[in-house]
């Protein structure tokens, strides 16, 4: 018969006698023998039972080797695919570039917004200074002095005025009180109505006179700190002062522009214009909320101008 290549197997003995923690599979190719878990002297031993060139660990005894010493069961199991770092680091990479120009974007809008025109109530507003706003403790109306005092000395009190400044076909009274306004015609700047002032005890408070900065609100963002004469000045200031429709000022109450605009649109403008000029005057300052709302009512019209007292 032709010769064949002899494959080394184990002998009875050597496979009845051999140490059970060195247990072997089928015969390798080559004279090598796949064992179970083993340590370097096991596997020596493995060799000189078996008569094999050498053993080496089956995959399974590999894995127990590295389970008893505490490694991974794989030694892939911490490798990334270079195709996956590539992918990682190009997402990166775009993300970068989106964020980059964003910043960018804002950084030129910035750049390219026009400075508040000179004048303007926008200019006016970004000067005054922005806090949250006082307690109302201590308030009283009588703090601001008695309701329409005749500050100016022409012999009529205030709100008859600004009565007599807002209102159009005036008839006066024809007793001694020459300054009294007995009827008139008002439009309406607040809410857009024509209204038909009657002076009566049921009919005078259809036309009110609205602070344009409240007493109270004013209180809360500086007020307090100042004199009688100040506070007296400011209850009846023709700037601070505006004659309107009963209803909408009595829903106004002492709220400011982050709480209450004026139902009109077409005056709002005007409106915050002159809540800015009375801060201005009197050194006020603004809420953040009362700030931005201001802030958005005159983005409409960038150029409004700061009104002055009449």
């Amino acid at each position: 018969a032709p010769p064949y290549p002899t494959i080394p197997t184990l002998s009875v003995r050597a496979a009845v006698s051999m140490p059970t923690n060195l247990a072997v599979s089928a015969t390798g190719a080559g004279g090598i023998r796949r064992c179970g878990p083993s340590t370097p002297a096991d596997l020596a031993e493995c060799a000189r039972w078996s008569g094999m060139e050498r053993c080496v660990p089956s995959r399974a005894g590999r894995a127990e080797n590295r389970f008893r010493e505490g490694r991974p069961l794989s030694t892939t199991s911490r490798r990334v695919p270079r195709r996956s770092v590539l992918r990682y680091v190009l997402i990166a990479l775009a993300v970068a570039i989106v964020v980059a120009n964003v910043i960018n974007q804002q950084s030129v809008a910035a750049d390219d917004e026009p400075a508040p025109t000179p004048g303007s109530a926008l200019e006016a507003l970004a000067g005054l200074e922005v806090k949250g706003p006082g307690p109302d403790t201590g308030y009283e109306r009588g703090l601001f002095g008695p309701a329409w005092a005749d500050v100016d000395g022409n012999g009529c009190d205030t709100r008859n005025d600004i009565l007599a400044r807002d209102l159009t076909d005036l008839t006066y009274s024809t007793r001694d009180k020459a300054c009294e306004i007995r009827t008139g015609t008002f439009d309406d700047p607040y809410t857009g109505e024509v209204i038909s002032f009657v002076r009566g005890t049921k009919t005078s408070s259809a036309v009110q006179i609205d602070h344009v900065i409240p007493l109270m609100d004013a209180w809360r963002k500086g007020a307090q700190s100042w004199d009688a004469e100040t506070r007296l000045r400011f209850a009846n200031d023709p700037l601070n002062l505006l004659a309107s429709d009963g209803s909408a000022n009595q829903s106004k109450g002492a709220r400011d522009a982050s709480a209450w605009l004026p139902p009109n649109n077409a005056f709002r403008c005007t409106y915050v214009a002159r809540q800015i000029a009375v801060k201005v005057t009197y050194d006020l300052w603004v809420t953040p909320a009362e700030r931005d709302a201001m802030a958005t009512v005159l983005d409409g019209c960038p150029s409004e101008p700061l009104p002055v007292a009449s």
